[in-house]
């Protein structure tokens, strides 16, 4: 008996399956090759940004601000060099980052704080007075 391999083909199941899997590829939120995870909470006064940054000394990070768009910068590198070892597997991630916000409502850029503790960067972004919710009082007459 005579073994066949089945192949797709350009035309029916095979292209199908190629323009499905392209479809799905396409619904695929894109994200940035690596960078630091980050959660973003928000009150009334302020914005929160939390970055993961282990292993990156945050002098190297570079943080800017220009309107609303809220950009994090880096580095990350992973010295592997040592004489007479050779790496099997490496899974940290390394190189540049950029990683860009857009803030929900316009911030005072004076008065942003930026803190880095154990390994996680803590943003905190005053909103601007007048993106704050105001409280109007009802007089009575």
């Amino acid at each position: 008996m005579q073994h066949v391999a089945c192949r797709p083909s350009n035309t029916g199941l095979g292209a199908l399956q190629r323009q499905m899997d392209r479809f799905f590829q396409d619904l695929t939120p894109r994200r940035p090759a690596w960078g630091p995870h980050l959660d973003i909470s928000e009150t009334a006064d302020e914005i929160r940004v939390e970055a993961e940054i282990p292993g990156i000394d945050p002098s190297t990070v570079d943080i800017s601000l220009e309107d609303k768009t809220l950009t994090i910068r880096g580095e990350k590198t992973v010295e592997k060099e040592e004489e007479g070892r050779a790496w099997r597997h490496v899974e940290r991630r390394q190189g540049s980052f950029s990683r860009i916000i857009t803030l929900s409502a316009p911030v005072e850029s004076e008065q942003i704080e930026a803190v880095a503790k154990d390994g996680v960067l803590t943003l905190t972004l005053p909103k601007r007075q007048e993106a704050r919710p105001q409280k109007i009082e009802i007089r009575a007459e």
